[in-house]
């Protein structure tokens, strides 16, 4: 071979690495890393490996599409007071991995003015702000600014812990939280005096929970029938009813439901109740037990529901 041969197999050479190494360095990286619940997911994924997979599917248009595709939502649960007890409302984010960032952000904004209508109200003080979340060991530690516990009586303090135990705890990545002020760990919250001295569960709140707390559907949720419920309930024997009512009050379907567990013990409940409108309308679903002494109607929760046919 010449060496005017071997000059131009050189050159060639140089340039196809230039092109490899060019190519390498244009491949699209995330920014910055928003995962902080891994492993957990909301209840419109199912697992870490799909939330991934549906980042990455809105990131470019199919081909042929037409235009850009519409970026993926999904639905997370915010704990809210409705009354003296805890209550559950949906918030719609833009799709990440950040879920228990955006899951706080969210409480942290308050009711609407929807959900305030539907009687939900915060003990979480206006300007409370997120500084940082961590999750480890299936125990997040959330700090927040010092905000967080200015005023307010026992209960208030106590009710806007629930808020956000349980707001954190709806990831299947978390069981308990740690609280941090000013990024300052909490032992004794607030001027109460309420211990916190090991990881906060959604066990040590009961006392705020609703005898049953429906936990879906969520309030202006949208069903055809059968509507499926699920939550919580300690009632006598485990035992309650569980209505459909239409936009006049009728009732357009019931069940028993059973949870597996009640008379002083907390159980889970997840069942359908079928029901039939010939519109759609807003509707309501109607959870109660009855007392065991005179069959009258105890534990009562109303959640409005936009009914289908």
């Amino acid at each position: 071979m010449g060496r005017r041969t071997l000059a131009l197999v050189a050159a060639l050479a140089l340039v196809f690495t230039t092109i490899s190494v060019g190519a390498a360095g244009c491949t699209k990286r995330p920014s910055t890393s928003t995962e902080d619940a891994t492993g957990s997911r909301p209840a419109t994924t199912t697992s870490a490996e799909e939330t991934t997979e549906q980042n990455e599917a809105t990131a470019t248009p199919p081909e042929n599409s037409g235009g850009p595709v519409a970026p993926r939502r999904l639905t997370l649960a915010v704990y809210l007071p409705r009354g003296d007890k805890l209550g559950v409302v949906a918030r719609e984010v833009p799709q990440t991995k950040a879920v228990a960032t955006a899951a706080v952000n969210e409480l942290l904004k308050g009711p609407s003015s929807a959900e305030v209508a539907y009687g939900f109200h915060t003990e979480v003080p206006a300007g409370t702000r997120l500084r940082s979340i961590s999750i480890r060991d299936h125990v997040a530690t959330v700090d927040l600014t010092g905000e967080f516990d200015d005023g307010g009586g026992s209960l208030s303090m106590f009710m806007r812990l629930a808020q956000l135990v349980f707001t954190v705890t709806q990831f299947d990545s978390v069981d308990a939280v740690t609280l941090k002020l000013d990024g300052v760990p909490v032992e004794i919250f607030s001027g109460e005096g309420i211990v916190i001295d090991k990881p906060m569960r959604r066990a040590d709140f009961e006392d705020v929970l609703p005898a049953i707390f429906v936990e879906k559907p969520l309030p202006g949720a949208t069903s055809k029938s059968p509507l499926k419920i699920s939550g919580t309930a300690n009632v006598f024997e485990a035992v309650f009813k569980a209505e459909v009512r239409d936009a006049s009050g009728a009732v357009v379907g019931s069940k028993t439901v059973t949870a597996t567990s009640g008379t002083g013990t907390r159980g889970t409940f997840a069942d359908s109740v079928p029901f039939t409108v010939t519109r759609t309308q807003m509707g309501s679903l109607v959870v109660f037990a009855e007392s065991p002494r005179d069959g009258s109607r105890i534990d009562v929760v109303t959640i409005p529901v936009k009914l289908v046919p």
